[in-house]
């Protein structure tokens, strides 16, 4: 390649990137980049103007009639539904009680809680402000540090977009033409592993620093049968829901779109179960879901647009001609994506990067040679939650890490931007552990679809 064609789809790239600082919104920003580039190709005889008209039917055909992500605006109702009709509420305090003899009881009730949400929700957004409107009071009054508090509930409510069902995986198996439930599989034990993590680190601190996390209080003997009563309608009612989409995905039964009918619906059957479904709930449920579809959707066009561009400028043929003149060995090219993703998070959403990096990686991935560890049909599949692993890290990266923003603006009441910073790093440091964990022992990815028949 000449180097005019190197650099002419590498400046498109970089264009993008500081463009996105503008704070201008994110689709906007790829379809302007695109239709500008598409115009400077053009001009160079690099680009016929009338292929443009081919965004509308890849549009239509990639994202409009494609049945997959018709799943994520059902996962976006179900998620908001349980927020709204007092699910978490109820699960929260029953977890609670559950762990109150245990040293940072309250902090493992907020990890478990936020790994349970996580596979209802999958909107970090979500999870971050109602972990911090239903936690952080409690937690605060009872004595609890507020950088650890910051740290637990930061962390724990960024686990919705790794463990499934995610969104962030639905896009990713789209990208990538994975099937959605080899990638459901494949996040399940990674997604454990950091909320493991967590509930070891919150132990450890609990016992070396009882002063950070004081032990709850202990309340007057509770008869068994009410404690149990509680977990029959608070706790069990949400799980068997987890297990149902869940499992249906994992083992076959229904498809991603299937399942994420059956947990709207499911979702909705708890709220009439817990007397709060309401036609002002609906309607508030259904609004909230709206937007964030539109959000996504409209990232999704952008992103195909720029996608295209970039491509017919020759940008895949351009970034595996840098890769092969830095001649790296194949582990220290993944080490070398990594962390190219990881510090992209310091600045930008996961939606923003996959979108705009995956399809750019993905024919770089699918050139590696990883022997035996990684087989070759599996290597997609392992570097998709591989990512995942690493893009959920970026929810808590100062200086923009989204679910910093979202517990600072719920609680603003009680915590500090500074409070925040300091809680996160610790648990940073986690999730930096499980990608590590990840990427040295790949069976943590491949076993259980391995196990299941994928």
């Amino acid at each position: 390649m000449s180097t005019f064609e190197v650099v002419l789809p590498l400046t498109m790239l970089g264009g993008l990137v500081l463009i996105l600082f503008s704070g201008f919104p994110v689709a906007f920003c790829l379809a302007g980049v695109g239709l500008a580039f598409a115009a400077l190709g053009a001009a160079l005889d690099m680009f016929y103007p009338m292929q443009l008209f081919l965004i509308v039917s890849r549009i239509w055909g990639s994202i409009a009639e494609n049945l997959v992500l018709v799943a994520i605006p059902m996962f976006i109702f179900m998620g908001i539904m349980l927020e709204k009709s007092g699910v978490a509420r109820h699960l929260l305090e029953i977890l609670s009680v559950l762990m109150r003899r245990v040293p940072g009881g309250l902090a493992l009730a907020v990890v478990l809680m936020g790994t349970i949400m996580a596979a209802t929700t999958g909107i970090v957004g979500a999870s971050v402000v109602m972990l911090a409107m239903l936690a952080l009071p409690v937690m605060v009054d009872r004595g609890y540090d507020k950088g650890m508090t910051s740290g637990v509930i930061a962390a724990s409510g960024t686990l919705g977009i790794l463990i499934p069902p995610s969104i962030m995986l639905v896009v990713m198996g789209d990208m990538l033409a994975i099937p959605v439930g080899d990638l459901f599989a494949g996040a399940v034990i990674p997604g454990l592993l950091l909320s493991g993590l967590y509930l070891v680190f919150i132990v450890v601190m609990a016992l070396i620093r009882p002063d950070r996390m004081p032990r709850m209080a202990r309340p007057g003997d509770e008869a068994a049968a009410d404690i149990w009563m509680l977990v029959l309608k608070g706790f069990v009612p949400p799980t068997l829901l987890v297990v149902f989409v869940l499992g249906s995905i994992v083992g076959g039964l229904a498809t991603p779109t299937e399942a994420a009918g059956i947990g709207a619906f499911g979702a909705t059957l708890l709220a009439l179960f817990n007397g709060r479904l309401s036609f002002g709930l609906l309607r508030e449920v259904a609004r909230g879901t709206a937007l964030t579809n539109a959000m996504i959707f409209g990232i999704f066009c952008g992103a195909t647009l720029f996608s295209y561009v970039f491509r017919e400028l020759g940008g895949d043929d351009a970034i595996i001609h840098v890769i092969d003149l830095l001649d790296l060995h194949d582990w220290t090219l993944v080490v070398l994506l990594m962390a190219i993703i990881f510090l992209l998070g310091f600045f930008f959403d996961w939606l923003e990067i996959t979108l705009i990096i995956l399809p750019v990686f993905r024919p770089i991935v699918l050139s590696l040679d990883l022997g035996d560890t990684v087989p070759s049909d599996q290597l997609l599949l392992w570097f998709a939650i591989v990512v995942a692993v690493n893009l959920q890290t970026s929810y808590l990266t100062p200086p923009f890490g989204p679910a910093l923003f979202y517990l600072r603006q719920a609680g603003h009441a009680h915590l500090t931007l500074g409070d925040i910073y300091k809680g996160v790093i610790p648990f940073t440091l986690l999730q930096l552990t499980g990608l590590g964990l990840c990427l040295l022992f790949p069976a943590l990815v491949l076993w259980l679809p391995g196990a299941l028949g994928y």
